[in-house]
């Protein structure tokens, strides 16, 4: 078939295209598009031809696991500090159909087209990261990741574990805490907080940051602590990169949902035994805050050789706040 800009101005929705290179653009005001190959063409033409030709279009289906991570995702360990977990979390990335440029090169005057990519994902998460902004303007920065990450969810469409690009399951190394639940990120029950003077401490355990440094950022003289633990940094995930016999690290919990008893559950990663100290902590009020720590030892002299990970889970019995556990002998 030629090409024609006739489409829209007879009142059609859409075309199909038999091996054609016909664009929207092309086709007027025509916005929706069937693309088939020669043998069906024929085919279609033929049914065309042979009756009055009904169509219907029916809801997607798909009998595929979704979601999984993405062969073209970034992945951990972390390069720079083993200490913190990366990635952080996944989002959406794959076919997305998203705005573009009518300018853009190569957009043929589309409005919307379809992508992949990272650049897909992050700004699903920027988009969830503003909407709770809007419905909590008082949380921090830390207090949003917190809420996204705590939330996630480690479950397919299938309810089982997240695979990864290659049908094994996904460890957080390949989605970070998880999948984002914008839903369950606006009410996440507890978050882990971090204050400027947390930040600062954390610049300070980096060697390549002196005081002098900090003073330019912080536009006022700070003293770095003699000892500083990073494992103790107020970070929603927990990861130990160098276990060599046992560890005790703590964990601050803010509440910002309704007052309740909440319980520990731990998943302990493979060699490793976990024990949560208090096991349940009691809230009376939005915005107080409580302590916990977590001490792993191994269970063998040296700790595992290779990452293993577990998962650490308040419940009280509405909410659920879940990080990532992930271990590795010396």
């Amino acid at each position: 078939m030629e090409c024609t800009n006739v489409l829209g101005e007879l009142g059609a929705v859409g075309y199909i295209s038999i091996n054609s290179t016909c664009t929207n653009k092309n086709a007027g005001a025509a916005t929706l598009a069937v693309i088939s190959d020669t043998d069906h063409g024929q085919i279609l033409t033929a049914y065309i031809n042979s009756t009055e030709p009904m169509a219907s279009i029916t809801p997607p289906m798909t009998e595929e696991t979704t979601p999984s991570v993405a062969k073209y995702s970034c992945r951990g360990p972390n390069p720079v500090t083993q200490e913190i977990l990366k990635p952080d979390i996944i989002a959406p990335g794959t076919f997305i159909v998203a705005a573009v440029s009518k300018e853009m090169e190569g957009s043929d005057g589309r409005l919307y087209d379809v992508q992949s990519g990272t650049s897909m994902a992050t700004p699903m998460v920027a988009g969830v990261v503003g909407l709770l902004k809007l419905l909590h303007p008082e949380w921090s920065p830390a207090m949003i990741k917190s809420a996204i990450m705590t939330t996630a969810s480690t479950i397919d469409n299938m309810n089982q574990p997240l695979k990864d690009y290659d049908g094994k399951p996904a460890s957080p190394f390949a989605m970070g805490a998880g999948i984002i639940q914008p839903n369950n990120a606006a009410d996440p029950g507890l978050v882990y907080d971090l204050t400027v003077k947390d930040y600062l401490e954390f610049l300070c355990s980096q060697t390549n940051f002196t005081e002098t440094q900090l003073a330019s950022v912080y536009e006022k003289p700070f003293t770095c602590p003699k000892s500083y633990n990073l494992l103790n940094f107020n970070y929603p995930a927990i990861t130990v990169p160098k276990l060599s016999d046992q560890v005790t690290l703590s964990r601050i919990v803010t509440n910002v949902g309704t007052p309740g008893l909440y319980k520990v559950n731990v998943t302990e990663p493979e060699g490793i035994s976990v024990t949560v100290k208090p096991d349940s902590l009691l809230f009376k009020e939005v915005g107080e805050k409580q302590t916990f720590e977590l001490t792993l030892k191994a269970k063998e002299v040296g700790g595992p050789k290779n990452y293993v990970f577990g998962r650490i889970v308040w419940k009280d019995g509405v909410h659920t706040v879940s990080s990532p556990l992930v271990v590795k002998g010396a």
